[in-house]
């Protein structure tokens, strides 16, 4: 899947044919209103004068195949004269699985649409059931095989800590989702938002939160799924807002740095795993190489990971150094 530059305009709501329990997209996305063309026509022209092209119009926060067809359509009209000077590249949209049709199809080929983001969150029946989804795993099957067919690029979005979820099920539903062979993916760990069903099933006591260390444990085991598949993960948590961090977020895994947290975890079992097969002993000073983009994810928030394997064997000291090694590689430098 080529990777642009994006244009983002938000349809908050717009085509929802229900409400999930944990969803509130004008907070998520900051928007109060869906747009209309004259909203994308200004987003272009303001992309325009600010020497921007090849741009990718994105049309989010909506179930966008679920609107009724003369506003899709004014939706991708308003884009057509800047796909024809260059501003815009393509555009891509996000919809529900279960409002994916061939009649659907034909009108986003006709208008440029070039990626389609499925919302699947999850691919147990019972967590979408009790999640308010609306529609089933087998909807998510059907409609990614469908895009596929029809030539699009197709990203599929998934969530953890869902109402009737656990790590076990999170993990499956990432199995499944990568056995579909997606483009790429995005993982939202459930935040609360104030004001939705499930803040009210949180403070019933009848949902138990998905906390923020809840999300680093399972999105590790995730990441390690669709890295296995070969499938990239374009998106790790919200994208952090002044709404979502001045208070909307009242619970669950909101974090401006979720990826990174995720990251970081990953190299701390990753050189666990090593110092444990290496039997370093306690005592021992040990000096670690990672790749000099790795570095502060493996030293860890606050230098989390060092004290954390430092305690766990026993260690005189732990230090971090760039190496010449690739990706998330970690070689023992030296042990003394």
């Amino acid at each position: 899947m080529p990777r642009n530059r994006i244009l983002p305009v938000f349809i908050p709501h717009l085509g929802c044919p229900n409400n999930c329990v944990f969803c509130d997209q004008n907070r998520i996305s900051g928007c109060a209103v869906p747009a209309d063309g004259n909203t994308v026509r200004s987003a272009c022209d303001q992309a325009k004068r600010d020497g921007f092209s090849g741009l990718e119009l994105a049309l989010y926060g909506g179930s966008f195949t679920a609107v009724d067809p003369l506003t899709q359509e004014a939706l991708l009209k308003a884009a057509q004269p800047y796909l024809a000077d260059g501003t815009l590249r393509a555009v891509r949209l996000s919809t529900r699985p279960d409002a994916v049709d061939g009649d659907a199809l034909t009108r986003l080929r006709r208008y440029g649409v070039s990626t389609v983001e499925l919302g699947a969150q999850s691919m147990d029946d019972a967590v979408l059931l009790a999640s308010g989804r609306g529609h089933t795993a087998a909807d998510t099957e059907n409609a990614a095989r469908r895009l596929r067919a029809a030539g699009f690029y197709v990203v599929l979005q998934m969530m953890t800590g869902l109402p009737g979820a656990d790590a076990k099920s999170d993990i499956r539903t990432a199995e499944r989702l990568a056995a579909l062979r997606p483009d790429g993916v995005r993982v939202y760990p459930t935040v609360i938002m104030e004001n939705t069903p499930l803040a009210a099933l949180w403070r019933s006591g009848a949902y138990a939160e998905h906390t923020v260390a809840d999300a680093v444990a399972v999105c590790a085991d995730i990441l390690d799924v669709f890295e296995a598949a070969d499938i990239p993960v374009i998106r790790l948590g919200l994208n952090p807002t002044d709404t979502l961090s001045g208070g909307a977020a009242i619970g669950g895994a909101y974090h401006p740095a979720l990826g990174e947290l995720v990251r970081s975890e990953r190299m701390r079992r990753k050189a666990a795993a090593l110092l444990s097969d290496a039997g370093v002993s306690p005592g021992a000073s040990v000096v670690l190489g990672v790749n000099p983009r790795r570095v502060s994810a493996m030293t860890g928030q606050r230098r989390a990971n060092v004290r954390a394997l430092t305690e766990r064997f026993s260690l005189a000291s732990l230090r971090i150094r760039p190496a010449d090694v690739s990706g998330d590689t970690i070689a023992i430098l030296s042990v003394q």
